[in-house]
């Protein structure tokens, strides 16, 4: 879900990175509203690190291979520092791997943070008051898949729309069928990952959970 560079036009380059700015002016504001807006930094610093990390952990899913993102996890545990920090993990995944792309960076940071954005509402209506293990991790699961598979759908609506195609319609929409096809074990896995930290994190440390 990580576009390269000089696949898109330059309008769509630009519409990313006016739309991944808004977003993290929306959320650098909430940021600041609160009573102390560095609490959460070394939380985000190392969250950012596993993002960055999870990208490197490639999982084989004939005929393609798909890797971790944990932005549904991101968004979970951060909540509006999701977006900043995984913006930080893109460009650091493009500088350093190569993996997307600088001129892309906005566009990528709002296929994996709008999302991330989701998880953490998804997850903060579903555990309102005093949730109990099974209503955490029910919802975190849902966040955390969820997340994927909105990135997923985010990516084929820019390959249909936006990324000039020499193929024929009914080969554009196979590769989309597969896409979509090969990420739906991740979404499950990420899941399952958002819903185990989750749960463990009610147990010994709520506050970690429920501070963002």
């Amino acid at each position: 879900m990580h576009i390269p560079d000089g696949i898109l036009p330059l309008p769509a380059t630009l519409g990313g990175y006016a739309a991944c700015a808004a977003a993290v002016f929306f959320c650098l504001h909430r940021i600041n509203k609160r009573s102390d807006p560095a609490e959460d930094i070394p939380k985000a610093a190392l969250l950012t690190a596993a993002f960055f990390v999870a990208s490197l952990i490639h999982i084989p899913i004939p005929p393609a291979s798909v890797h971790l993102v944990l932005s549904g996890l991101l968004g979970v545990l951060l909540g509006f520092f999701a977006v900043p920090a995984i913006l930080i993990g893109l460009f650091f995944q493009a500088a350093m791997f190569g993996h997307g792309g600088l001129t892309t960076l906005g566009i990528n940071g709002v296929i994996i943070g709008f999302p991330a954005m989701a998880a953490h509402y998804i997850f903060r209506f579903g555990t309102r008051g005093k949730p109990g293990q099974k209503q955490t991790a029910a919802f975190a699961f849902l966040a955390g898949s969820l997340a994927i598979m909105l990135s997923v759908l985010l990516f084929s609506l820019l390959l249909v729309t936006a990324v000039p195609a020499d193929m024929g319609a009914a080969v554009e929409k196979t590769a989309i069928l597969v896409i979509i096809a090969a990420h739906v074990p991740l979404a499950l896995i990420e899941g399952v990952i958002t819903a185990m930290t989750a749960t463990f994190l009610l147990r010994v440390s709520p506050r970690v959970l429920h501070g963002v």
